[in-house]
């Protein structure tokens, strides 16, 4: 049995977390516009706050945490995915692929189709490329397009493309949430994926048939002939063939941005500059939520040094009695510092090594509890108005992110399968797991 103490911390330095929800959020509720305050400035604001706390550490070395935490390596991938991201559906949009991927499913799907074929899609797309906000910038400009054609919901069409885009962001092999996991809890890959995948295929399943209900009698809102160019298309099915392949997420972006490129030059859509400029449109249109992430990741450091991270583990792991207390422990830490970073994967990472101990301490599986990790931390973000994913799809579709929430099916039903899982003790194998620390855990169920 670990024994390890973990340090009661300072509740006092949450408070910069909270000032950034009460600024961002309470803002949006009273004004009824969550643009109306730019987010940058709520977080700016709680940097600042968290730079003038604890006067017992001096000005510089505060400095050097916030640089320490914004500059993570996490953070440093994140920002060029979401600038190659960003790249990649300026380049395509440009060439006119958004048009014609929208056209060819309008041309071969009934509309009471479109939306469940948008959500298979986005499943597709985010386990071949392992990145939800990836998924839903190439989608997104879609989404929109197919809301302007056929007069559906904006709100809904959203929803499923960040419903797909998280099943992905759970499952996939090179996801950032998926690596975070197995490596803190010391297990394969595949070992996680086998567990995980009983626990979220049902949801996905389930989100599909909903989703095909609620637009059952879609109807009317497509006339007129769709023309498409399937050599268009094909930016978006190279990067999804190359995914699939395993390909890593870095190189599959930039090669869909030559490839969308080169197709652009052959079709005189744009010469060299306008390729060039079409890339610095789609990375500046990434930059807020680049400069967001970093500020965010400087934030949770500051926050950590100042003791709030040591307090919400032990106000959380100090009540944990049983192995199911204690996965229900897991789920409660990581589903708390996602609402707290609206960052699926800082949140694991932070959590990460305190629940090795608690999975040590309580017999739990480490199968089960990287999946644990990974499918709350997803199941929250997907629905965090102040997330990088929901921001992401409202601001290319113009509308509130707060809107779109109601859509975000998978995510929640990602997150009831969690709670299932836990009560029922499901998945269930009879078989030890090696980790990748080479020693053999032993358990009758995982």
């Amino acid at each position: 049995m670990n024994t390890t103490k973990i340090n009661k911390g300072n509740p006092f330095a949450l408070l910069p977390f909270i000032i950034f929800l009460l600024l961002f959020i309470g803002s949006g509720l009273i004004n009824g516009d969550f643009y109306k305050l730019p987010v940058l400035v709520a977080v700016f604001i709680a940097v600042l706050f968290a730079l003038f706390m604890n006067r017992k550490m001096a000005f510089k070395d505060k400095l050097d945490h916030l640089t320490k935490g914004a500059g993570h390596p996490n953070i440093m991938l994140m920002v060029i995915i979401y600038l190659l991201a960003g790249a990649f559906a300026a380049v395509a949009e440009g060439v006119g692929a958004v048009e014609s991927t929208v056209n060819l499913g309008l041309t071969f799907l009934p509309e009471n189709l479109l939306i469940v074929g948008l959500f298979i899609i986005g499943c597709f797309i985010s386990i071949s490329m392992g990145t939800s906000v990836g998924t839903v910038v190439a989608l997104a400009p879609i989404g929109a397009g197919l809301a302007d054609q056929t007069g559906m919901s904006t709100a809904l069409i959203m929803g499923a493309i960040i419903s797909g885009a998280m099943f992905g962001d759970n499952l996939s092999m090179i996801s950032d949430t998926t690596i975070a996991a197995v490596r803190t809890q010391a297990v394969k890959m595949s070992d996680k994926f086998k567990v995980n995948v009983y626990i979220a295929l049902p949801a996905a399943i389930v989100t599909a048939v909903i989703f095909g209900v609620m637009t059952l009698d879609a109807s009317g809102g497509v006339s007129g002939n769709h023309p498409y160019d399937l050599i268009k298309v094909l930016p978006y099915l190279a990067v999804l063939v190359f995914a699939i392949a395993g390909v890593n997420v870095i190189y599959v972006l930039i090669g869909g941005t030559i490839f969308a490129g080169i197709i652009g030059l052959f079709y005189g859509k744009f010469d060299g500059m306008g390729f060039l400029n079409l890339l610095g449109d789609g990375m500046a249109g990434m930059q807020e939520l680049s400069l967001l992430s970093i500020l965010l990741g400087g934030l949770v450091e500051l926050i950590r040094v100042n003791g709030g991270i040591d307090f919400m583990l032990h106000a959380i792991s100090n009540r944990i009695k049983t192995r199911k207390g204690a996965e229900a422990g897991i789920a409660g830490l990581v589903s708390a510092f996602d609402v707290s970073t609206a960052n699926n994967t800082i949140s694991i990472i932070s959590v990460g090594p305190l629940v090795k101990q608690i999975s040590e301490r309580f017999g739990v599986d480490p199968r089960r509890s990287a999946s644990v990790l990974d499918i709350f931390a997803s199941a929250f973000q997907g629905i965090l108005p102040y997330g990088a994913q929901l921001l992401a799809v409202a601001g290319v579709a113009s509308i509130s992110p707060v809107s779109i929430m109601p859509y975000c099916i998978y995510p929640v039903l990602l997150g009831i399968a969690g709670v299932i899982a836990i009560v029922a003790g499901y998945p269930r194998f009879s078989t030890g797991v090696k980790t990748d620390t080479g020693k053999n855990q032993n358990t009758k169920e995982a």
